[in-house]
């Protein structure tokens, strides 16, 4: 019974040491000033936290853990959690890029209007149609595969096709297909794709590039609009919708 009762002590004993956190400060690179409600996310773990107002955080990380800091404004920066870094008291400072400020040229569309309304409105643009769903925690719906025309048609043609890129984004990549139930558990995750729209942690998370995200999307029925401009919420959504249809189809 005694050596039950030491066995059972050390694997607790064990059991803590595995949830080991790390700490760090977001600082800015040149003004080297504190950066509070900077996004951090440990993509291998799928949680997440924001620095406070002093520019700190602490977060759950084992080694070799990857770390994936963002700010609106910064160019966003992927940490490796070292050995040294878990046994260090101390909180690392990490320091942000500013992003370069370029803007994109714009094109400004001319329509020659007559000035009759029922001319007038057959020159205007008119889009196609949008089909919509309801995406989880949100209190309005977009469009989406599972009700737009041939949605599902789609998702059985991949397979019977090896090269479609949703055999080999879902099929070859299962593990971090997996993250998306786990990216819609943590509040953390969701509050930060919630607010962004460069599908850079998206990106990270899934290990996908934003082209395949895009790709995904259009073989799956999405609209271009929707694409463009969904959050990164809404695009994990829609990809994990399509992504159930998948798995339903392939097992």
């Amino acid at each position: 019974m005694r050596y039950f009762v030491v066995f059972f002590i050390t694997l607790l004993s064990l059991s803590a040491n595995c949830q080991t956190k790390v700490s760090g400060t977001i600082v800015s690179d040149i003004t080297m000033l504190p950066i509070s409600d900077a996004s951090v996310i440990n993509i291998n773990k799928v949680k997440g936290t924001t620095t406070d107002i002093k520019g700190n955080f602490t977060i759950e990380a084992s080694v070799n853990d990857t770390l994936h800091i963002s700010f609106i404004g910064y160019q966003p920066l992927k940490v490796r959690v070292t050995n040294d870094w878990i046994k260090n008291a101390t909180a690392t400072r990490i320091p942000l890029t500013e992003k370069a400020k370029v803007l994109d040229e714009i094109f400004i569309n001319k329509y020659n209007l007559t000035g009759y309304l029922q001319i007038d409105a057959k020159l205007a643009p008119v889009q196609d149609k949008n089909y919509r769903y309801n995406i989880a925690g949100l209190p309005y719906g977009y469009e989406g595969g599972n009700n737009s025309p041939n949605a599902f048609n789609r998702i059985v043609s991949s397979a019977f096709n090896p090269a479609d890129l949703l055999h080999n984004v879902f099929g070859k990549k299962p593990t971090e297909m997996r993250r998306l139930r786990e990216m819609k558990k943590d509040d953390a995750v969701r509050n930060a794709l919630a607010n962004k729209f460069d599908r850079e942690t998206l990106s990270a998370l899934l290990g996908v590039t934003k082209d395949d995200i895009a790709e995904i999307l259009e073989r799956c029925n999405y609209s271009e609009e929707f694409i463009k401009t969904a959050n990164d919420l809404q695009i994990m959504d829609a990809i994990s919708g399509c992504y159930e249809e998948y798995k339903a189809v392939h097992h």
